[in-house]
């Protein structure tokens, strides 16, 4: 009877955890400042060093992770778009979307090196494969993926694509997957053989931008501007599921080990997406951040989230001219917004 009553108990307070583990809160723990001006893009978390790389206008600002404090501004591109970092190489990679180009920068000094030109229209996202050591540039306007071999610093391949490339992820296993926001689409990329080997509609998803992986159950998670995350199996390639989200999003990241998917929403709103089982989905909340905080970066380590958003002063008065004015941004006013997740 006592072995029943404490197994009981046991299991109670494992439901009990359960419970409170997916019904937890967040909140901002942080504002963080950051000068400069120009729109906001990518951020990416350096886990390994503790910081935090801010895209925005020409420069790429990194960041102390614990404290907010500046530690570098990096400049001289034109349209920074992402950063994919190399650090087995000791290499950061900054794709330029107006001078379609990648800039290659020291992990360690933060000091500028070459550039790799001509890579596509558009530079947007970037991403480093561990597996194949190469970095793959999806490039917005020419609609393809530039292949560059780190240890050369040369384009080794083109891979076509069938639309405009948004956000991409991988498996570290070689595969490589990126939304296809005009066709409202995924397409998934060997990353061997450079070439794609298959693709898949979202369903009632459309115009995906955001994407984040759970590479334990091969599912990825699709942020598209109609308010769905769609969810998908990556190895089959099909929607498993989908779930509403906030306005306008930009960025998604995973949480694998508290099993749960964010959309950070140009509403002003992160959602927050349970993972139950590997097919079965919720939202716990939807997190007030600030209007226009579309990006966001996941801490591995502490489970810290950051978007980056500008402040904004009033909105003008209605005029004949201008019927629907927007509010002015305040010049030097962007804000690296640090999201505690509840546990």
């Amino acid at each position: 009877m006592k072995n029943l009553l404490s197994l009981f108990a046991l299991l109670l307070l494992i439901c009990i955890q359960s419970a409170n583990a997916q019904t937890a809160k967040y909140h901002i723990a942080n504002k963080f400042p950051l000068e400069g001006d120009g729109g906001w893009d990518y951020l990416v978390a350096d886990d390994d060093n503790s910081r935090v790389f801010v895209t925005h206008g020409d420069i790429v600002q990194v960041m102390d992770m614990k404290d907010g404090k500046l530690i570098e501004t990096i400049k001289a591109f034109k349209g920074v778009h992402g950063v994919a970092l190399a650090p087995n190489m000791n290499y950061g990679f900054i794709s330029n979307g107006r001078d379609s180009s990648v800039s290659i920068f020291n992990l360690k000094t933060l000091k500028m090196g070459s550039k790799i030109k001509n890579v596509g229209q558009n530079p947007d996202a970037i991403l480093f494969d561990f597996y194949t050591q190469r970095v793959f540039v999806f490039n917005g306007r020419s609609n393809n993926v530039a292949v560059i071999d780190p240890s050369s610093l040369k384009i080794i391949a083109k891979i076509p694509l069938d639309g405009n490339p948004e956000f991409a992820v991988n498996d570290d296993k070689g595969n490589i997957y990126v939304n296809i926001e005009d066709l409202s689409m995924v397409c998934h990329i060997n990353g061997s053989t450079m070439k794609v080997e298959k693709k898949w509609k979202l369903r009632e998803g459309k115009e995906p931008s955001g994407l984040a992986i759970d590479k334990e159950n091969h599912r990825l998670f699709s942020v598209c501007d109609n308010k769905l995350m769609v969810i998908s199996d990556c190895e089959k390639g099909f929607v498993v599921a989908t779930v509403p989200i906030g306005q306008h999003p930009d960025g998604a990241a995973y949480d694998a080990e508290l099993k749960r998917a964010y959309s950070s929403n140009g509403d002003g709103t992160m959602t927050v997406v349970q993972e139950v089982d590997a097919n079965t989905f919720k939202v716990l909340e939807n997190v007030v951040t600030q209007k226009g905080a579309r990006t966001l970066t996941l801490s591995n380590k502490t489970h810290h989230l950051y978007l980056s958003a500008a402040d904004r002063g009033e909105t003008p008065k209605p005029t004949t001219d201008n019927p629907n004015p927007r509010p002015e941004v305040k010049p030097n006013t962007f804000v690296v917004i640090d999201v505690l997740a509840g546990k």
